[in-house]
């Protein structure tokens, strides 16, 4: 299996505390390159410092222009060995945050920890990326598997214009690292993930005066609340099913029997037999009411990331490159989806190697410095297994 020896991986790490400096100058600059998932000016923007960061390295970079958002590029060695495999290095540049959101939550460096707006999720992600690449190039090493970089600025809202080129890359690659953030402060990696399904219940009924003629009316109202009760009967938390009603809507006035209401589902689960099962479970809906019909839209978007046989294998490759670096990792389950759901579709994953630290999508959002170049890195190892 893994050819990479203890001595290498330390190596490794010691060599990239020399680079701290310019790693944490490059994550300030994006950082503060504030780049919401709907403004598409301000992700190519970082689309563009990132792939000129890149050139420099000797890779050609590709730029994929998104209909919904700022695209995405793909980049690799010019030097490009065709008969090697390849591995997919999958990171994203968008975040939650709207513009002007550093005038509240600016980028500070205080007690060995960074703070800001997407620093988190994922940033420093993405500078691990870079300076894994760049230590590969500046120790002209060449790693046994090709890397395939794919950067996106449309995760975060499901990834619609990059999700095609993913899979395709997916398929030619013999794994994949997405470089999420871990889960909590442990920074456990990411060897499962649920499934996320997004389905819209629209009840039709009669409308009526709800003074004069209530007999004469089919309240879709009525009709959705005895459809929530049947979805919520759904859950069933020890498989890690989850069904959420998120929304509600319906009805003109309070002096009219509802003709319409809509609810807006949100489905989680671990394995793509659950999610059929489930799926089928909510197409199939009755109605209590002969009066109403129950239409019903959606889909599951991202299919789970399981613990198929080919992740298992690389989470335990991981697991001993990260021993030779003195870190013991650990594994968790993330409720979310990420690219890494697409990808594990079709080829070995290992998800949550970003930088430890907290606060995605949220206000104390950090990560910790020296955990930026340890696991930078561990990245820069895993590169080098020659397998999975």
């Amino acid at each position: 299996m893994n050819r990479i020896t203890t001595d290498i991986s330390r190596k490794i790490w010691t060599s990239l505390k020399s680079y701290k400096s310019e790693m944490l100058d490059f994550l300030r600059v994006m950082v503060n390159m504030e780049s919401p998932t709907e403004d598409s000016v301000h992700t190519k923007r970082i689309l563009d410092y990132i792939s000129t960061f890149l050139q420099h390295l000797d890779y050609h970079v590709s730029y994929a222009e998104g209909e919904v958002s700022g695209g995405y590029i793909i980049a690799y060695p010019k030097d490009r060995k065709k008969h090697l495999p390849n591995q997919l290095l999958i990171g994203h540049c968008d975040t939650v945050w709207p513009m002007n959101t550093l005038e509240s939550m600016p980028y500070i460096i205080k007690d060995q920890v960074i703070r800001g707006p997407g620093v988190y999720d994922m940033k420093a992600g993405l500078t691990q990326i870079c300076y894994s690449i760049k230590y590969l190039h500046d120790n002209d090493i060449s790693p046994p598997f090709t890397p395939l970089i794919l950067i996106n600025s449309d995760e975060e809202k499901g990834s619609r214009d990059s999700t095609t080129a993913i899979r395709r890359f997916s398929k030619i690659s013999e794994r994949a690292y997405v470089m999420e953030p871990p889960l909590g402060l442990d920074g456990k990696l990411k060897t499962e993930r649920k499934g996320l399904g997004r389905f819209t219940i629209t009840i039709q009924g009669k409308s009526a005066h709800a003074g004069l003629d209530p007999g004469k009316g089919a309240s879709a109202i009525l009709e959705l609340s005895h459809q929530i009760q049947k979805l919520f009967s759904l859950n069933d938390l020890e498989k890690g099913i989850t069904i959420n009603v998120g929304m509600i809507e319906g009805g003109t006035n309070p002096n009219v029997v509802a003709q319409e209401a809509k609810a807006v589902i949100d489905v989680r689960v671990l394995t793509m037999k659950d999610g059929e099962v489930i799926e089928d479970q909510i197409r199939n809906l009755k109605p209590i009411n002969s009066d109403t019909t129950v239409v019903v839209e959606g889909r599951f978007g991202r299919p789970p990331m399981e613990k198929t046989h080919r992740n298992r294998k690389l989470w335990m490759a991981a697991k001993k490159v990260g021993k030779s670096i003195g870190l013991e990792l650990e594994e968790g389950t993330a409720g979310g989806g990420s690219d890494g759901n697409t990808t594990s579709q079709f080829t070995a994953t290992l998800d949550g190697l970003g930088t430890t630290g907290d606060g995605a999508h949220a206000q104390h959002e950090f990560i910790y410095i020296d955990a930026l170049i340890e696991r930078t890195a561990l990245l820069t190892s895993l590169l080098l297994l020659e397998e999975p």
